[in-house]
């Protein structure tokens, strides 16, 4: 039987790409390592701050993390999080910082991941999605959710320890289910939320309740944003969306009914499109596409079997 994914490969998600680094857990508890590893001449560090760090642009048109070696690096000892290393054995390190630093040249600016996600190398990338989930999670998980104590950072940013009742703390991760959903006459699915701008159309998604498998997930959420039951169910890929902790999974789903009935709460408007009927509404600007950062473009072009035009972020 030809699935989905036959048709095509699946288009590079951002985000997800082969960073070149290996996130080297087994070092997290070795005080020792990490504090030779901090002090290494090659070390490299950039700090984040409310979701955002410095990014440069070079001459050549290439977008990089600002980073410098640790002797340079603002002073903390509290928030410094182990990143990993690479294959020439570079340790990476993120400070979190109330603040950003400023430059003394002005060439750098601050973006969050929305922005330069699309434009970082897979490495950089990479670095700054893991910095921003650990920044996320450590302010909102300051007290210990057992016993109300405040809790003490370990594992190099990975871990929060509470010292009153011993409990540990893991960084979380909310599964998210995003999907295109296709028609017996091969048409897509596209949604509009209710705070979206005008025209701007995207995959349908959802929350993973608890007790729930994935492919239940898909099928309950477009039920309920869309009133359209599905069937078959494909697995295509997944992308680290850390606004703030979610992993969003992707699937291609396939419709037993057409009929659309929008909740007219999270989606104000639903609409199927032939390939011809989107690159129609896309080329008059009816319709405004999904970022490029995020997998529902990917989901998308998938199914188009060309790039979309360029869009703004999901």
């Amino acid at each position: 039987m030809t699935t989905w994914t036959d048709r095509t490969t699946v288009p590079q998600i951002s985000l997800t790409g082969a960073s070149g680094i290996d996130r080297a857990a087994h070092h997290r508890l070795d005080e020792a390592w990490l504090a030779a590893a901090w002090s290494h001449p090659t070390t490299r560090v950039f700090v984040v701050s409310g979701g955002q760090a410095l990014v440069d642009d070079t001459p050549d048109g290439r977008t990089e993390l600002v980073m410098t070696p640790a002797f340079e690096a603002p002073p903390t000892e509290t928030h410094r999080y182990f990143l990993g290393t690479d294959a020439d054995g570079v340790r990476y390190f993120a400070l979190q910082k109330d603040a950003l630093p400023g430059r003394m040249d002005q060439s750098a600016r601050p973006a969050g991941l929305r922005e330069a996600g699309a434009l970082l190398s897979e490495r950089d990338g990479a670095l700054m999605a893991h910095a921003v989930a650990l920044e996320n999670w450590q302010r909102l998980h300051r007290f210990c959710s057992r016993c109300g104590e405040r809790t003490v950072v370990a594992a190099a940013g990975h871990v929060r320890r509470c010292p009153a009742c011993c409990a540990e703390h893991y960084p979380r991760t909310d599964p998210a289910v995003i999907m295109l959903v296709t028609d017996a006459e091969d048409r897509a699915l596209l949604g509009r939320q209710m705070h979206w701008p005008e025209g701007r159309f995207s995959t349908l998604a959802g929350f993973v309740e608890p007790g729930e498998s994935i492919e239940h997930a898909v099928a309950r959420e477009v039920f309920e944003e869309a009133g359209v039951t599905v069937g078959e169910v494909e697995y295509v890929a997944s992308q680290p969306w850390p606004f703030p902790s979610s992993l969003m999974l992707g699937f291609m789903a396939r419709a037993t009914s057409p009929r659309i009935q929008v909740d007219g709460e999270e989606i104000h408007e639903a609409r199927w499109f032939s390939r011809d009927e989107l690159t129609a509404a896309f080329e008059s600007g009816e319709v405004l596409p999904p970022s490029g950062i995020s997998i529902a473009a990917r989901l998308v072009e998938l199914w188009y079997g060309k790039p979309l035009p360029a869009g703004c972020p999901r």
